[in-house]
């Protein structure tokens, strides 16, 4: 039997970091097997979909290293609306469905209760098709249903305590439960992964399956991904779109890497591993069933890490579109033509130290490229204290005697004019650091001096001494 699985996203919004894992573990998984990954846009909610969404989906797959050459399709959900139907048409015609008219608000008053699923009102009514009739399945009174889970061992349900499921609604169309089904048996779908929150859709498909005269995949829920508080990530309040965390300059390499970590472990006490390692170790058996923490603190120090790993030349590749303002990225604030790669280059190792995404490597390095500072208000109202005037006019007095313009000797020059007003050299850095490059954090200041040249350097240290006065 080859392996053949699936990942089935909905276009209706960016690309949850959810459905990536799913999407990573099941093309691992068809890996290893030696199986086929599917992807099946699943499409039928026309009032939802846009085409960029599923650009969006094709694209973020890209990212993280599930290439278009890698999978099978896509498919799309809505080219099976016929054998939707005709399965829906079957399981009535076999006695395993029948329509009912009921409204929610029928059920509540026969219940007595807005809590109580349907209670079987049209069961043995024999309704036939009509307008606003809905197509419920006639779930089995008696026995059990057995879901045969790699990752949670086999859950088992009372049939009598699942209602009897719409599967077709009033006017005719599939519910999500069926054309799922379908679906899967027209594509050879052999092992169903995907998130935790399906798991109670299991029962209801399985019995689905066997209506249908066919063996239910193979199941494997994978963990819910929740927040800090625990709770699951929500679109509407977490950050959850993965072409967000690409954009701010996440790695996709960190970004695959962490993904795999919510629910499972390398072996030995590591986390940060090539994907050569997550490739060959990763094991459905292996993931832990409870929810996963999406914790974006532990995200952006592993991103850290993967940016401080990247060879010099790949780290200034890397950041090229947030210094060009290509692809969807905001500009930078300084014209093109004032972006100099030599400097860039030159000043590119420290900051490569101090990111932990690619997009805070603009704030770290415009002061190189902007005629004049970015001056950060509050920044400067905390540096320029009593004292600094004078001790700016020091510092350019020191700086115009430097026989030569080398960071060390710029230190030592600084040192000393602070030496003389009894201040360490940190206290005498900072109304510098702020003339120079509007922030009272950033770069290592000697070296950036450096790279920025004595002219440019002075002219900055002389605008804000005259500022001061």
């Amino acid at each position: 039997m080859t392996v053949r699985v699936r990942f089935a996203p909905s276009p209706t919004g960016m690309f949850h970091v959810g459905g990536a894992r799913s999407a990573l573990q099941n093309w691992i998984y068809a890996k290893q097997q030696g199986g086929v990954f599917v992807l099946r846009i699943e499409d039928t909610d026309a009032a939802r979909n846009k085409p960029e969404w599923t650009e969006g989906i094709l694209s973020a797959l890209e990212w993280i290293g599930i290439e278009r050459t890698s999978y099978e399709g896509p498919h799309f959900q809505s080219e099976n609306a016929h054998e939707h139907r005709a399965a829906a048409q079957r399981l009535y015609e076999s006695g395993r469905a029948y329509y009912c008219d009921c409204t929610r608000e029928d059920v509540q008053a026969r219940t007595g209760s807005q809590h109580s699923g349907y209670d079987g009102y049209h069961r043995d009514r024999g309704l036939g098709p009509g307008e606003g009739r809905a197509l419920r399945f006639r779930t089995p009174d008696e026995g059990e249903t057995v879901v045969v889970d790699l990752i949670r061992g086999e859950p088992t349900f009372e049939n009598k305590l699942i209602e009897d499921f719409v599967i077709a609604r009033g006017d005719g169309s599939p519910v999500f439960l069926l054309a799922n089904v379908v679906d899967d048996m027209i594509m050879g779908i052999t092992h169903v992964i995907r998130a935790e929150e399906h798991l109670p859709n299991t029962p209801k498909q399985q019995l689905l399956w066997a209506a249908l005269g066919a063996e239910p995949p193979i199941w494997a829920h994978v963990p819910v991904v929740v927040n800090e508080k625990r709770q699951k990530l929500s679109k509407r309040r977490d950050k959850v779109a993965l072409e967000a965390y690409r954009d701010e300059g996440y790695l996709a390499d960190a970004m695959r890497n962490y993904l795999m970590l919510l629910g499972w472990a390398p072996s030995g006490d590591r986390e940060i591993v090539p994907w050569s390692v997550i490739e060959e170790e990763f094991r459905l058996e292996s993931v832990n069933p409870s929810p996963a923490f999406f914790d974006e603190k532990k995200l952006r120090a592993f991103n850290g890490e993967y940016i401080r790993a990247l060879p010099a030349d790949g780290f200034v590749a890397a950041c090229q579109p947030w210094l060009t303002g290509t692809s969807t990225i905001a500009p930078p604030p300084w014209q093109p033509d004032e972006f100099d790669p030599a400097v860039f280059a030159a000043v590119a190792p420290l900051a490569q130290t101090r990111i932990a995404v690619l997009s805070e490597i603009v704030p770290n390095v415009d002061f190189l490229f902007l005629a004049t500072p970015t001056i950060d208000e509050a920044a400067w109202a905390k540096a320029m204290k009593e004292g600094s005037a004078e001790l700016l006019d020091a510092a350019i007095s020191a700086f115009e005697a430097l026989p030569s313009w080398e960071a060390e000797a710029i230190k030592a020059a600084l040192e000393a004019v602070g030496a003389e007003r009894g201040l360490k050299l940190g206290k005498a850095q900072a109304p510098v650091r702020v003339a120079v490059t509007g922030r009272t954090v950033g770069l290592p200041l000697f070296e950036s001096l450096e790279v920025l040249g004595r002219d440019r350097a002075l002219t900055r240290l002389r605008a804000a001494r005259v500022r001061l006065v």
